[in-house]
């Protein structure tokens, strides 16, 4: 008890001190570190949820989610935007002939031949089997073609350094964007899709 007039001894009141600042900021960076760490095995999570495990391209959850922010920034920016889609030819047949492992060889040949022709701008992704997507931000329907050119020279160097029984070849089929016409990713692949299964089979 403290009398009035009577000297305080040093430790009197110790109970009384404020909390060590330099423990409750120990406290604190450690719950900061193991919130980080648990965000960050949250995000590799979503990411693994949202890539093709052969490719390593983004699988068709992805890149949708991917395209839909891409179309949504070239709607605000007033950019083009086009969207190709593209399978591979006779991929059963290399399947059948050549089995399963090559087949994902060619699979894993032509993701790469896309990730070396598109800009980091654009989004590419598997959407499934033998089916893959890019969307060029920022590019019209006039310019494609010279990037159909680009891949089929990429895709030629593929297939003369590697000595396969076949070689690898695509389709494509394209649409540009139209906000006016267009609302979401989903429904800009359904469309392409279509127009690329009418032209081979017309």
């Amino acid at each position: 008890m403290l009398t009035p007039g009577k000297p305080i001894k040093p430790g009197a009141g110790a109970d009384l001190r404020a909390p060590n600042v330099l423990d409750s900021a120990v406290q604190d960076r450690d719950v900061l570190r193991d919130l980080a760490r648990k965000a960050e095995q949250e995000l590799m999570g979503v990411q693994m949820a949202s890539m093709d495990e052969l490719t390593l391209l983004s699988n068709r959850h992805g890149f949708e989610a991917l395209a839909q922010l891409g179309l949504e920034a070239c709607q605000r920016l007033g950019k083009p935007a086009t969207l190709l889609f593209f399978d591979l030819d006779d991929f059963k047949r290399i399947n059948q002939l050549y089995g399963r492992a090559e087949g994902d060889d060619a699979l894993k040949t032509f993701a790469d031949v896309l990730r070396i022709a598109f800009r980091e701008s654009d989004v590419i992704g598997r959407l499934g089997s033998d089916e893959f997507a890019a969307l060029l931000t920022g590019a019209s329907a006039v310019e494609v073609s010279a990037v159909r050119a680009r891949l089929e020279e990429i895709l030629d160097e593929r297939n003369a350094t590697v000595h396969r029984g076949y070689d690898i070849r695509f389709s494509v089929g394209q649409i540009e964007f139209d906000p006016r016409l267009h609302q979401t990713a989903e429904g800009l692949l359904a469309l392409v899709d279509k127009v690329l299964h009418d032209a081979r089979h017309c």
